[in-house]
């Protein structure tokens, strides 16, 4: 299955999609998070945004992905795809676009107080089970003899604590 991509990052119109549903917005993935939330409200969820790139020959492809993971029974995802039109060689470059592309994600579900929606939603149950835990996954390496990315992972970890809505989780 081939998938749309969008050509410059951080264009104004953010567009998401899944293996069943293209061409989402940030609106649309807040509705299917709360659908797929309502179907099991006493649960715990992660709420997950995180980046990843690949360099291709002159060009880079990043994705960035949306996940609520309902812990131990599942998840609905959803990413957006992203490519650059050029070899990203720079460690740091990379890095921080893909924390920065994962902030943007954020930003729009902030911008729709998504949050705050799931919350909402989950609130009555909460002495059952319901919880919403937020995150954003930094794809970086902690070891400096081992990972380059480990020299910007400090940088990339205050950018998103800065934020105040989302934990930071290192994924080497």
């Amino acid at each position: 299955m081939r998938t749309r991509t969008t050509y410059m990052p951080m264009t104004p119109e953010l567009r998401f999609h899944n293996l069943t549903e293209r061409r989402l917005t940030p609106a649309d993935v807040l509705d299917r998070m709360q659908r797929f939330a309502m179907q099991d409200p006493r649960a715990a969820y992660d709420l997950v945004i995180g980046s990843d790139s690949q360099v291709h020959r002159g060009h880079t492809k990043l994705v960035t992905g949306i996940i609520l993971h309902r812990l131990g029974r599942g998840a609905w995802a959803c990413c957006r795809t992203v490519v650059l039109s050029r070899e990203l060689t720079s460690v740091k470059e990379k890095l921080s676009l893909e924390t920065s592309l994962s902030q943007e994600a954020a930003w729009c579900l902030e911008e729709l107080q998504a949050i705050e929606t799931l919350e909402d939603l989950l609130l009555p149950y909460v002495y059952q089970g319901a919880a919403l835990r937020t995150f954003i996954d930094i794809d970086a390496g902690t070891h400096p003899s081992k990972n380059k990315t480990s020299l910007y992972l400090q940088e990339m970890v205050e950018r998103v604590r800065a934020m105040g809505t989302y934990a930071v989780r290192v994924k080497p």
